[in-house]
């Protein structure tokens, strides 16, 4: 009688068959049992951060620029910082808009400025400057003194400056924003940026001026 013995094929469909994963990791069969080290797990990669955490700690790194763009656009010192959290809570809700690649502070800014406009408008009235405090421990009491009357000197002609002029002051002159920057930021025309401009620094001069003139006499 003839024997007819399985082809290799056969055989080794039948022993993928019986093929199984044993405790120690390893590939066994009935008849060996082989390691197999491309099985192993690799770990997932960590979660990348929520948008709520990337969207307060930009927030926070760039607190005191929020503050200061706060007061440059004539808001009270005692009402600043309601209106910074403001601009966290627009900021959050808008977090999904803003394209990480551009620089985040022109785009605080033009947040700042509409809840800066919309506060003007409210209460009907040009916001004043309170007592403008800035921390600077590097240089020495003498520099510091006249480093905050600077300041405080300029902050008090902006407060003369309307404001859709100011703003155009505060990112082109204070920011070194370029105009056409501005002007897509504030959704107004180059044109428009210019004109403010050239007014705006007539009207920054005359308000310096006189601001330094009440001093002398005082």
């Amino acid at each position: 009688m003839r024997c007819v013995t399985a082809s290799p094929r056969i055989r080794s469909a039948k022993e993928r068959a019986l093929t199984f994963l044993n405790k120690d990791g390893l590939v066994a069969t009935k008849e060996s049992t082989i390691p197999v080290a491309h099985l192993r797990l690799i770990p997932p990669p960590p979660p990348r951060p929520s948008c709520d955490v990337e969207c307060l700690d930009a927030f926070q790194k760039e607190l005191n620029y929020i503050h200061r763009t706060f007061l440059r656009l004539g808001t009270p010192a005692s009402e600043v910082e309601d209106l910074v959290q403001e601009l966290f809570l627009v900021l959050r809700r808008l977090w999904h808009e803003y394209d990480a690649e551009r620089p985040l502070r022109p785009y605080l800014f033009g947040i700042a400025f509409r809840i800066a406009s919309s506060h003007q408008r409210k209460y009907g009235r040009e916001v004043k400057f309170g007592v403008v405090k800035v921390a600077d421990p590097g240089p020495g009491p003498d520099d510091v003194l006249e480093s905050n009357r600077a300041r405080a000197l300029v902050l008090a002609a902006l407060e003369q400056v309307p404001l859709p002029r100011r703003a155009v002051l505060v990112l082109h002159e204070l920011d070194h924003i370029p105009a056409a920057d501005v002007a897509s930021m504030l959704s107004i025309p180059l044109f428009t940026v210019y004109s403010r401009l050239r007014k705006g620094r007539r009207e920054l001069d005359r308000a310096i001026r006189r601001i330094l003139r009440r001093v002398d006499a005082g």
